[in-house]
């Protein structure tokens, strides 16, 4: 099919939200040589994302390096996120091994930092016009493919005609629904709130996540010594809640194993959260059309994914579509490697955690691997390396490394019965 020509604003690349994962691309495609239109529906340039975890998780890093960023959020106190979880057999506290190469990692860092600091960075990039105040109305259709939007804009309406329009505006995509995209929704057993606190000393200093099979919570420090504190129970846990959220909310936390002393430190903001956050899942290509971060897929907001596939969908797509949605390629067969790597990658990820949002108690290998790791350096390293998602389902549960689970947990029952050697460490 026809893809159409640049058009009389000259842009190759419409972008719809220019959070993380709409700048990230921005930037990336704009390296391939596209002009690109970076729409931000809100006027601010200094507007950021609240119900979020701040947590980009380490397969974000090789992103956040080739962006260029990795200086800036040193500088911006940005936190690395090394983190600790508990469990019902203990704590799971991941360490490098001996002589070996450290952990990798992420950060932790507000989205009133992070958001900002990316979206200047992709106005400041040559090829990308940053259109503030511009909101997407609809679609221009030519031939059954998308070939620009309309948009309210500060000045009025107007159209933006291009090669790709991308949809980067989130969960409730409207690019999305105007396209007609269908999406499958996986129903959340939890619901969550969260609040931001100051002197809020954790153990380590480090990240903590609590399971508490089937309620949630955990407690990321994050940039200017202010800490983020979540909970996420069961959904039958939501009358009380509504009766009184505040002392609902702080009984929780002071309920939890090892409780950050919330009496003690200052809480800088409201208590804030949803009570319903399905997962979504949406195919992420059409004719003419892509959806990166949120828009393809909402992840259960319990793992602290997001930001970091934000980051990563935005450079899949730049690496399958940059030349052509510069005029140099096949923009539809781009499009199609495109929608292949975000399947690949991410399918048996949400799949997971689809189940696991069911709020559900641990199933029996979830119980065989994460007993071990609180036993086991070796497995409680395999265990931050699929949290960090820098390796899927796949290998996370390959049959080598439940056999080590297995064998741990067998040691761990024999040492406890006063018949053999303990796991080795």
């Amino acid at each position: 099919m026809t893809e159409p020509e640049s058009t009389g604003d000259g842009y190759d690349v419409v972008i719809s939200g220019a959070s993380l994962a709409g700048s990230a691309a921005a930037i990336l495609l704009a390296r391939h040589g596209a002009r690109v239109a970076l729409l931000e529906r809100r006027s601010d340039p200094e507007a950021y994302k609240v119900l979020c975890t701040h947590s980009l998780t380490a397969n974000a890093h090789p992103v956040l390096d080739g962006l260029g960023l990795l200086p800036a959020l040193e500088k911006a106190g940005a936190v690395r996120n090394e983190a600790r979880w508990y469990t019902r057999w203990g704590w799971i506290e991941p360490k490098a091994a001996p002589a070996g190469p450290a952990l990798p990692y992420g950060y932790n860092v507000r989205r009133s930092t992070l958001d900002p600091l990316i979206r200047a960075r992709a106005g400041e990039t040559p090829g990308v016009d940053l259109l503030l105040g511009h909101r997407v109305t609809g679609l221009l259709r030519e031939a059954g493919r998308t070939v620009g939007v309309r948009v309210k804009a500060p000045a009025g309406e107007r159209e933006i005609r291009a090669r790709l329009v991308v949809g980067a505006d989130g969960k409730d995509s409207a690019v999305a629904g105007l396209a007609g995209v269908p999406t499958r929704s996986h129903e959340n057993g939890r619901f969550g709130y969260l609040a931001y606190f100051r002197n809020l000393p954790l153990h380590g200093g480090l990240g903590q996540t609590w399971f508490l099979e089937p309620d949630m919570a955990y407690a990321f420090p994050n940039d200017d010594g202010v800490t983020v504190l979540a909970v996420l129970p069961d959904k039958k846990r939501l009358p009380a809640f509504r009766e009184d959220l505040e002392g609902s909310f702080l009984s929780f936390v002071r309920g939890l194993p090892e409780a950050p002393p919330v009496d003690s430190a200052e809480r800088i903001s409201k208590i804030i959260g949803a009570v319903d956050y399905p997962l979504l899942t949406r195919r992420p290509t059409a004719p003419g059309l892509a959806l990166v971060g949120d828009a393809a897929l909402t992840s259960d907001p319990l793992w602290g994914v997001g930001c970091g596939w934000a980051l990563e969908t935005a450079q899949w797509l730049a690496e399958a579509v940059g030349p052509a949605a510069a005029g140099r390629g096949d923009l539809d067969r781009s499009l199609a490697a495109y929608a292949r790597t975000h399947r690949r990658r991410l399918r048996g990820h949400q799949a997971l955690a689809a189940d696991y949002a069911t709020s559900r108690p641990f199933n029996p290998v979830e119980r065989l691997i994460f007993a071990a790791a609180a036993r086991d350096e070796a497995t409680a390293r395999h265990v931050h390396r699929f949290g960090s998602r820098l390796i899927g389902p796949g290998r996370f549960l390959n049959p080598g490394a439940l056999a080590r689970a297995a064998a741990v947990n067998a040691g761990h029952r024999r040492t406890a019965a006063g018949g053999g050697p303990g796991a080795r460490r």
